[in-house]
């Protein structure tokens, strides 16, 4: 590792993940999900998190190699019925209302080649087995972060030009204390200030209580009706005891949740998109009354056909976000194949379950009032990218009248 004051910058990084990603105080429980060979970053968030006052910090490790390697060789029983020990282990941690950091390094082509139905009903279990948890994460019961890390595959993939692997994982390394605003004097400082300037969009968004949004550009024609009462969120947010937290950084996004049953149109997507271990890209999407009627892909088709059958809405949309074109990841030009850093370059929606607290009350729905009121209910949640510079956007009040939203990929 030669990227100057490295050791500094990823203190200042494990910090800001626990001080503003989670929000950690005096008697929380803390949980890191990552893999094992980010362990340097897993201590030093365990340390900023128990001077904050964590009561506990639980690691919960992962690997690519152990990973590709279950889902090619265990028995088809294991593979499906998800570990008592493991389901034990998530309940506990909801009990004590744990914050959950999720750190992304995984490699994206890490399952390439492995049959994509053993990866699917291995997918479909694990999320059926983990309901309460997601549950409890997009009713925002619990604090929860999702961040990424440089890794040797992930970095590779990224930047193949470069002539070393130490010179990949560096240059990627710099993307992301970049665009997670390491770099600033102080980035909790700074944060807060991005955070501000998010609210205030989706401020006005809440403010029109849009009918319906139509999205023009190329490839794509498609009208998303919105929920009565929708809430459009950005950057930070609390939870239902009013504690504050970050759930993805970077973020440039505000973003709430179309109602399941009225999207009518063609869209397409303008990034690929890494899902389970492999890459899907050039995907184009016909909804009718809010339920993908038609789909193709130039790669990945067979991986994205699993992905649409997990259940009933896998079909239908969760999440409708904007992310203006001039974007910092945007501008960059690089392309990471990692949905944190991707959606924050592009306009992106969700296929599977909306956040319960895309409406107002719906943190204390329940899952059928919730479906009733539009919001989608699923056991999958997977963004894809879908803006351009070249992407108008209007607003539709329920009188019909329009208001520009986008421009040619930038607020209007």
């Amino acid at each position: 590792m030669v990227l100057p004051n490295f050791k500094e910058n990823l203190k200042k990084y494990a910090r800001l993940i626990a001080e503003i990603g989670v929000g950690t105080k005096k008697g929380h429980t803390v949980s890191i999900n990552i893999s094992v060979d980010q362990a340097p970053l897993a201590r030093l968030i365990t340390e900023e998190a128990y001077k904050l006052g964590a009561a506990e910090v639980v690691l919960l490790w992962n690997d690519d190699v152990i990973t590709r390697e279950f889902l090619e060789h265990t028995d088809e029983d294991r593979l499906v019925n998800i570990p008592k020990s493991k389901i034990i282990q998530a309940d506990e941690l909801l009990e004590k209302r744990a914050s959950r950091i999720s750190v992304v390094s995984q490699d994206p082509a890490a399952l390439a080649g492995v049959n994509p139905e053993r990866v699917a009903s291995y997918q479909a279990a694990n999320g059926k087995a983990m309901i309460a948890t997601r549950i409890a994460t997009q009713a925002n019961q619990v604090n929860w972060t999702v961040v990424g890390a440089a890794s040797p595959g992930w970095a590779k993939v990224v930047f193949p030009n470069l002539a070393t692997e130490e010179e990949q994982v560096d240059a990627l390394w710099d993307e992301i204390f970049k665009t997670t605003r390491i770099y600033d004097e102080n980035p909790v400082a700074a944060w807060k200030a991005h955070d501000k300037k998010l609210a205030d969009k989706a401020s006005k968004l809440n403010k029109e209580q849009f009918d319906a949004l139509h999205y023009t550009a190329p490839g794509t024609d498609i009208i998303f009706g919105m929920p009565k009462h929708h809430l459009w969120d950005g950057a930070g947010t609390k939870n239902v005891r009013g504690e504050f937290f970050m759930p993805n950084m970077p973020t440039e996004e505000v973003f709430s949740a179309p109602d399941r049953n009225r999207v009518d149109g063609v869209i397409s997507s303008t990034k690929p998109l890494s899902y389970g271990g492999t890459i899907i890209d050039g995907m184009k999407f016909t909804f009718k009354e809010g339920k993908v009627v038609d789909f193709s892909a130039e790669l990945g088709e067979e991986v994205l056909a699993k992905l649409l059958d997990t259940d009933e809405g896998a079909r239908h949309l969760g999440e409708i976000a904007l992310v203006p074109d001039p974007s910092p990841i945007s501008q960059s030009g690089i392309i990471f194949f990692n949905t944190l850093f991707d959606e924050n370059a592009s306009n992106h929606l969700a296929l599977g379950s909306a956040y319960a607290f895309s409406i107002e009350g719906g943190t204390e729905m329940s899952e059928e009032e919730l479906k009733e009121a539009g919001l989608n209910r699923s056991n999958i949640h997977v963004d894809f990218m879908v803006g351009s510079d070249k992407m108008n956007i209007d607003g539709i009040r329920a009188d019909g009248t329009r208001v520009p939203i986008f421009h040619n990929g930038d607020w209007a």
